[in-house]
């Protein structure tokens, strides 16, 4: 939908911007700190910002509901309050559903499962649309489906929003107003984390008690934070996830904008001990862009962190572990120093001019710079030094250490801390103090608490507040990193692999022998070692002959999962006649060691040659994230090699390589002493086809390629196996792939072809190239305000989609990468509306490439369940309004901002 303008200037122009949630992507980066809350009448608003609430109880132990009642009449809550069966002061009370004098936005349901079900279809044919249950219900997920509600729970703690004064919770202390959100599976976890908060002087604008997972969980918790102006920080305490899918992609949605800290107790016992889950569930949340803890001391270290750190460096630093240590004595200097290392953190080193002018300023320091001991009696000059380190671009977080002095006034100290913190501007580092001693340093931490600083009672826990920056810094960039343009063209033999995967089932197989696992990976482009079936000993030979010596022979048994270990696997065979002896030799050993498992012949394999790195790449399936990817060290020994690093799929080429960055491996393939380097290139591409074939066969449960030999020259597979699902049985990915299969071709009148289909990251650079070709006198019609630059987070933003909730169709030349139109579409997480924006390039306008972009949103919103499409033009816009009329938009004016029409339509109108 093009703007159509007449004049010789070519560029993008801009026909809709959306609602203000679409505008806001485009003109702030999506930063939900900078809009006002969206309040809609959806069942998301009326649990999380209710207007009204009310509180029912049944049955003989109303110790919950009690609690409940004492802490909504306490909250100072604005609305009404209601509640049945329970009294507290400010409660109104009322004898049934029926005899409420409103529909209620919130109930309370303290009651056993038969009377909740009951209570909740009563309020849900009211008008009630979210309710919260404390106790047991196992069979609460069809309850709310059935009533048309949402709702929290079982066993939820309940909910508080400080900010509206509401407290419908089991809590113990009421927490205060604050920017930290608490959303969490664990009553207990939730209580102390509040006590430690009370004590700290931390806030919170949310804290969601999500108990069972049943219907309200993470993924509806985090999409309404991600669009709360008030969180800063969310801290996430997890034990189950249900829709991997949505927990993925709302994590991703409020990362983009602010930290999250995931901390999930009991994982490794889940997973028998392998580690596998709790790898898996590392990869999930750093594609998301969350920062994972080990345990509640960590998780309090980090809110603590979060919430006061003053974070005013650039956000173009991506290490941000360059630490530097001062303090009033060496010893905790040194402690800090050990934590620093051990966390895989790095002591930062001033360059010698800042170093001269450290030294100018603090003459009787100790020689060393990092960690800096300015001795007992430091007294202010500790804060002035903090001051100093945070100034200089070499420190990306400062930690000033202090132990209780003799001599001095240590409270002087933690003042001139104070007045130092405060007063950081530009550039300066975070400092983050660690303040020792309780007799006499409890009460001066207290008092810096108030104040707003970061403060902790050793040298470790203050470190490892430095590393949670860091790391938060480094998942939140990983997960927005824009790939290069290149993109792996495959062109993968589907037919190929789907006659093998029907043949294995036909015949009740489960596990692709061998030979079927090569082929499998050669229709995806991955090289394979030439081979050839052989039925038996003499054909074996006879197979070998025409492969050339030396050749590896192999028995093929699908019951055989490693064929090593009954002898199953011979190298090195020169003759014919050596191939029929290892073949008859090796069916004896397999009888005797496993007659569960015959043999269905061989597999004759032409042997490598020359040294080369084996490795292993794996398939495989996680229950709560769904199909994984393995890649570490290979051969005989990689199951007690410990290497191994793991990620989702689907992956790109970047993705790879960063995953082959996180094994030892990598440093091999680098070359090491007599080994040369290997075509690290080659490995990223393997499991990028590994990746592909995940994708497209949900069929496929798990796979093995081991070895996968590398070197100089590529990649060639020598083994692999693939295990099948059973029939009926999907695997889903957390991360929704690539929809190809939507591109579609676009033929101008002039005859050109171009090809317009969904966007992807590889497409950043062409992107921020076409918004530059906008000439700034236009910008108000396509933005509605100046915009000199699309940031690179931005950026990201629009080319790093869910194509789940979202949807951006592209028109491309392919030849030359270069865009010429856009069309966009979110979706409301919470309804069947979606949002939309559209820009055409001038050189097209007038080719109907606006329309056909428009009509392809029209097909996916209608295919995902949107039912109406809106979005907002300039009303001085003539050609415009005029062009979405023609689409079947109405129009009307904006009740929020003058000067601006909403086009509405609904999708079955197309």
């Amino acid at each position: 939908m093009a703007n159509r303008r007449a004049g010789p200037r070519r560029g993008l122009r801009l026909a809709a911007c959306g609602w203000p949630r679409v505008r806001a992507m485009l003109c702030r980066g999506m930063d939900a700190r900078n809009q006002p809350p969206q309040l809609s009448p959806t069942r998301n608003a009326a649990l999380f910002r209710p207007r009204s609430v009310a509180l029912f109880a049944e049955g003989g132990d109303t110790r919950d509901a009690e609690v409940i009642a004492r802490n909504l009449a306490a909250g100072g809550f604005s609305g009404k309050l209601y509640a049945c069966g329970v009294a507290a002061p400010g409660l109104e009370p009322v004898g049934a559903v029926g005899d409420l004098p409103e529909a209620p936005d919130l109930a309370v349901l303290c009651m056993p499962e038969p009377a909740l079900a009951t209570t909740a279809a009563e309020l849900a044919r009211r008008g009630c649309r979210a309710v919260i249950v404390p106790g047991q219900a196992p069979d609460l997920g069809r309850i709310a489906a059935g009533a048309g509600v949402r709702a929290m729970g079982p066993h939820s703690f309940g909910l508080c929003v400080p900010a509206i004064g509401l407290n419908a919770s089991l809590t113990h202390l009421a927490p205060a107003p604050g920017r930290l959100a608490l959303v969490s599976q664990s009553a207990a976890t939730t209580r102390a984390v509040l006590d430690w908060a009370a004590s700290e002087g931390l806030g919170f604008s949310h804290v969601v008690g999500i108990g069972g997972n049943a219907n309200v969980g993470f993924a509806t918790t985090l999409d309404w934070l991600a669009r709360e102006p008030g969180t800063g920080a969310v801290l996430l305490d997890m034990r189950l996830i249900r829709n991997r899918r949505a927990f993925v992609s709302a994590a991703r949605a409020v990362a983009r904008t602010r930290p999250v800290v995931a901390l999930r107790a009991g994982g490794r016992g889940a997973d028998g001990g392998s580690g596998i889950g709790e790898a898996v569930m590392d990869a999930a949340l750093r594609r998301a862009g969350v920062l994972r803890v080990a345990g509640l001391e960590d998780l309090l270290a980090a809110a603590e962190t979060l919430a006061r750190v003053r974070r005013t460096r650039s956000p173009d630093l991506r290490d941000g572990d360059r630490i530097a240590l001062v303090g009033n004595g060496l010893g905790l200097g040194r402690i800090a120093a050990d934590a620093v290392v051990k966390g895989g953190g790095r002591l930062a080193r001033l360059d010698p001019e800042a170093g001269a002018c450290l030294r100018l300023h603090m003459p009787d320091a100790a020689p060393a710079f990092n960690p800096l001991s300015l001795g007992a009696a430091a007294g202010t000059r500790l804060a002035e030094a903090a001051a100093l380190f945070a100034a200089a671009p070499e420190v990306d977080a400062v930690v000033a250490l202090h132990a209780p002095t003799p001599h001095g006034d240590d409270a002087a100290a933690a003042e001139a801390m104070v007045a130092a913190a405060t007063a950081q501007r530009g550039r300066s580092a975070p400092v983050l103090v660690a303040w020792t001693g309780q007799e006499t340093a409890a009460a001066q931490r207290r008092a810096m608490t108030a104040a707003g600083l970061a403060v902790f009672d050793t040298p470790e826990a203050a470190v490892r507040g430095a590393l949670h920056l860091a790391q938060d810094r480094r998942n939140r960039a990983a997960a927005a990193e824009l790939p290069p343009r290149e993109v792996l063209d495959l062109k993968p033999d589907r037919a190929s692999v789907r006659r093998i995967l029907d043949g294995a089932m036909i015949d009740g197989r489960l596990a692709l022998d061998e030979e079927e696992s090569l082929a499998v990976l050669a229709a995806y482009g991955l090289p394979t070692v030439p081979c050839r079936r052989a039925a038996g000993p003499a054909e074996a030979a006879d197979a070998a002959a025409m492969l050339r010596f030396p050749v590896v022979l192999k028995v093929l048994s699908p019951g055989l999962r490693h064929k090593s270990e009954v002898g199953g696997v011979v190298l090195g065979l020169n003759s014919a006649r050596a191939v029929s002896e290892a073949a008859e030799a090796m069916l004896d050993r397999l009888r005797t060691a496993r007659p569960d498992a015959p043999a269905r012949g061989f597999l004759v394999q032409r042997q490598a040659a020359g040294r080369a790195l084996e490795l292993r790449l794996r398939l495989g399936d996680d229950p709560m994230f769904g199909p994984w990817i393995g890649f570490g060290q290979g051969g005989t020994t990689a199951d007690i090699a410990g290497d191994e690093a793991y990620d989702l799929p689907p992956l790109n080429l970047a993705l790879a390589s960063q995953l082959i960055g996180r094994s030892r491996a990598a440093k091999l393939l680098a070359g090491y002493r007599d080994w040369p380097p290997a075509d690290r290139a080659a490995v990223a591409q393997a499991l990028v086809r590994l990746s592909q074939i995940a994708v497209d066969w949900p069929g496929i449960a798990a796979c093995s390629i081991n070895p996968l030999i590398a070197d100089a020259e590529g990649v060639l597979a020598l083994d692999a196996s693939f295990t099948l699902r059973p029939p009926g049985e999907t695997g889903v990915l957390a991360i929704p792939p690539y929809p190809a299969e939507l591109a579609r071709p676009f033929r101008t009148p002039a005859g050109e072809v171009l090809t317009v289909r969904p966007i992807r990251p590889e497409d950043a650079a062409a992107h921020a190239e076409a918004f530059r070709r906008i000439p700034p006198a236009d910008v108000r019609w396509r933005f509605f305000s100046p915009i000199r630059e699309l940031s690179p987070a931005l950026v990201a933003r629009l080319v790093q989609i869910d194509y789940d909730r979202e949807m951006a169709f592209i028109a491309t030349r392919e030849a030359t990468g270069e865009t010429l139109g856009v069309a966009r579409l979110i979706r409301d997480p919470d309804g069947d509306e979606a949002e939309f924006a559209i820009i055409v390039g001038d050189e097209v306008k007038g080719t109907g490439l606006g329309r056909f972009l428009m009509e392809r949103l029209f097909e996916w919103a209608a295919e995902h369940g949107v039912r109406r499409i809106a979005g907002q033009v300039l009303s001085d816009n003539a050609t415009m309004l005029a062009f979405v009329k023609k689409l079947g938009f109405a129009l009307r004016r904006s009740e929020e901002e003058d000067g601006v029409m909403v086009a509405e339509r609904d999708v079955a109108a197309a």
